[in-house]
């Protein structure tokens, strides 16, 4: 598992800014021992392809029994689960955007699932999160705005929750995703 992390985000110039734990991981998701892990779903929450079947798979059965109790989700929003038999607390589902050319509201449902879902995560306690990068699949969201938004996003959460005290990892499915945040990342530890 090769890692790339901001620990607490401290700027080139060693100038110490507010805690922004962040890392970027090649992972299964499904196999991290974080609080709580974010499901890439798709409106109806029952399952799908990619990230969300891996997920549904590794968590058994109870899941989609649990998830047809929420009656979907609409894009941007988040949800939260049990777990089941997945190593985490809890698994947060949340529907990001389907890539229509970037003129329908695309990057601001993007970054309301990842607002959304770091709301949650606080809500609950949690004090680790796994995100994959929602909506880069079939979805067909560019990877590399796709991460851009993400971490900016990220950055504005730490900034306005300085004391949340949550760590943050995105499980990137490829080398491909994995460097694109990485560079995302990178971008928001410059000095401004």
């Amino acid at each position: 598992m090769e890692q790339t992390n901001a620990g607490d985000m401290r700027p080139p110039n060693g100038a110490a800014t507010q805690d922004f734990d962040v890392s970027v991981i090649k992972a299964d998701i499904t196999k991290l021992n974080v609080d709580m892990i974010v499901n890439a779903a798709n409106n109806t929450l029952l399952g799908g392809g990619g990230v969300d079947g891996a997920i549904h798979r590794a968590a058994g059965p109870k899941l989609l029994e649990e998830c047809r109790t929420l009656h979907g989700c609409k894009t941007g929003e988040a949800k939260l689960t049990g777990a089941y038999d997945l190593p985490c607390r809890g698994v947060i589902h949340t529907v990001g955007p389907v890539w229509r050319g970037g003129g329908s509201g695309e990057a601001e449902s993007l970054a309301d699932c990842w607002q959304n879902a770091l709301a949650l995560c606080v809500a609950n306690g949690a004090h680790s999160v796994a995100f994959p990068s929602i909506s880069t699949g079939v979805f067909g969201f560019p990877v590399e705005l796709a991460a851009s938004i993400a971490m900016e996003t990220v950055a504005a959460f730490f900034r306005r929750n300085p004391q949340c005290g949550l760590s943050v990892t995105v499980a990137a499915f490829d080398e491909r995703t994995k460097a694109a945040y990485e560079r995302a990342l990178q971008q928001q530890l410059q000095p401004e």
